[in-house]
């Protein structure tokens, strides 16, 4: 289905708008993607390691590696899928149409309330994601250009918080990972039943690497003015 939403997505801006496909460059991909999943990876692991500190994240076991394979097909549809619908779509034609930082606040308000729609969705899970994750991944878009990196992120993100901690992702019904795992604490730190992607850790890791991917994107020239400051 990822391959499939590619094609399609493809073939519609190169025949329908009459463009070059450039947000989904070839030549990049590797790398972009490669950077990307370690990112995601690495910025979930950091949460869970910070948790582990304090006492509220605990490792009781292993499960089969086996238990590690039905999150992937979860992991690589979200990503692909919905990097696709939220930055390639929805906030390239808002990005068009009033500039960047309306599509910013656009495109992430609606990635983090579509996750309402979930089994155990939240309203301050859906706010924690739409400043965490909408910035973040829309900052990956303006910096690059292309959806590669955001892609990474997300699909790291997803893999790694359920298919190796067991976590919940987004208000989704939970599965078991890799290890074992017992978590206790504070909502604010947990999460709750919404799971890490809710907690105050979270948002302020992945807050801040979207902030500096927001910087790095200003420093590239990478930001679309509204359209009542535009030449011509």
């Amino acid at each position: 289905m990822a391959l499939l939403g590619l094609l399609l997505y493809a073939a519609f801006v190169r025949f329908w708008e009459g463009r070059p496909v450039s947000e989904l460059a070839l030549a990049p991909a590797p790398r972009e993607l490669a950077i990307g999943l370690a990112v995601g990876a690495g910025l979930y692991t950091g949460c869970v390691l910070i948790l582990m500190v304090m006492g509220i994240y605990r490792v009781d076991g292993l499960n089969p590696v086996a238990y590690m394979l039905p999150a992937l097909a979860m992991a690589i549809s979200s990503g692909f899928l919905e990097e696709l619908l939220f930055r390639a779509v929805l906030f390239r034609m808002v990005e068009e149409w009033l500039g960047s930082w309306i599509a910013l606040v656009v495109s992430s308000l609606v990635f983090g309330f579509v996750h309402l729609m979930n089994p155990a969705g939240t309203v301050m899970g859906a706010l924690f994601i739409s400043v965490e994750a909408g910035l973040l991944l829309a900052a990956a878009y303006m910096f690059t250009r292309r959806l590669w990196l955001g892609v990474g992120f997300h699909v790291a993100w997803n893999y790694t918080q359920s298919a190796v901690f067991s976590g919940i992702v987004s208000g989704s019904d939970s599965a078991p990972g890799l290890l074992k795992s017992t978590i206790e604490g504070p909502t604010l730190l947990t999460g709750g039943s919404f799971g890490l992607e809710s907690s105050l850790v979270a948002f302020l890791l992945c807050t801040t690497t979207g902030v500096i991917l927001l910087v790095m994107a200003v420093r590239r020239g990478h930001v679309v003015p509204p359209p009542w400051k535009r030449r011509g």
